[in-house]
């Protein structure tokens, strides 16, 4: 019998760009990717990493052994196909998103988006767009039938990274916005690809503690006006990036 409410994908490789390994680096007792995966576990989300074949990734597969949680290894480039393979291994109907990169992620509200997946009988339930905008809180709902649909769209080694240029190549998609529920207003960056992110998140896990709740968080950004200006800035960096990839 499965103890879990869900399974969550999480995706991570070495093979970071801007900051190099950054699911390596040390993080309150362990490192990122452990936090990760402990934090899910502390919210009864099924952690299953999700890598690539490729000889970098070989300790995450060592570290996901240690961690005594299951670990699918797939396609360097296609994040599509690896999903899709996933899926089919471990026989899942429905999956959520953790990224590697997100530290602070709110286990309530991947579970009120699941629920919403399965209620509206939906494709796919993306995120808020705060969480989106950088608060990271929160990642995307799929059915794993919508997964293997696009993922038989874009075979072999099409780079299927940002993945949204593809799924909306797929016909007859039901997706759905997660309602708001939180502080609009409130300006946290709580994701990890730059130097600054990686000094403010260790610093916040270092103040609260690993599994501390969202709302806590928020409590910290509010009580202390100025400590999102550490990263900040790198919001406008990030977006471009993710701009300039699309043309």
């Amino acid at each position: 019998m499965n103890k879990y409410n869900f399974s969550g994908l999480i995706t991570v490789r070495t093979s970071s760009s801007r900051l190099p390994k950054k699911c390596l680096l040390p993080f309150g007792d362990s490192n990122v990717i452990v936090h990760i995966i402990n934090r899910a576990k502390f919210y009864n989300i099924e952690p299953i990493i999700c890598t690539s074949t490729d000889q970098s990734d070989d300790i995450i597969e060592l570290i996901a052994k240690n961690e005594g949680v299951k670990v699918f290894r797939g396609h360097l480039i296609n994040k599509l196909k690896r999903w899709s393979d996933c899926v089919d291994y471990f026989n899942i109907n429905e999956f959520h998103t953790i990224d590697a990169d997100d530290p602070f992620f709110d286990g309530f509200e991947m579970e009120r988006s699941m629920s919403l997946l399965k209620i509206e009988n939906a494709d796919v339930i993306t995120t808020t767009k705060t969480s989106a905008s950088g608060a990271a809180s929160v990642g995307y709902s799929f059915s794993s039938k919508l997964i293997n649909n696009a993922s038989s769209l874009f075979p072999g080694n099409t780079d299927t990274e940002l993945i949204w240029n593809f799924l909306d190549k797929v016909e007859g998609i039901k997706m759905i916005a997660l309602p708001e529920t939180k502080n609009p207003t409130l300006k946290m960056r709580l994701t990890l690809d730059y130097e600054e992110d990686y000094w403010l998140l260790s610093t916040l896990n270092r103040i609260l503690g690993k599994n501390i709740s969202r709302d806590k968080v928020e409590d910290f950004f509010k009580n202390n006006p100025e400590f999102y200006l550490i990263n900040w800035f790198r919001n406008v960096d990030y977006h471009n990036n993710q701009n300039n990839a699309n043309l």
